[in-house]
């Protein structure tokens, strides 16, 4: 197990990746459909306001 908030460091190492925010799981799998997951994004990115 790994627990690290350096998110290339985390793509890099790991074949799955669990993301939390909150306590409240976001994601559950591979690093690149993580990356991709739009909660995630949003998550850590912000939302995007149209």
């Amino acid at each position: 197990a790994l627990i690290e908030h350096d998110m290339g460091v985390v793509m890099d190492l790991s074949d799955r990746v669990v993301v939390l925010d909150y306590g409240r799981k976001l994601a559950d799998d591979t690093p690149d459909k993580v990356q991709s997951d739009q909660g995630v994004i949003d998550a850590y990115l912000g939302l995007v306001h149209e």
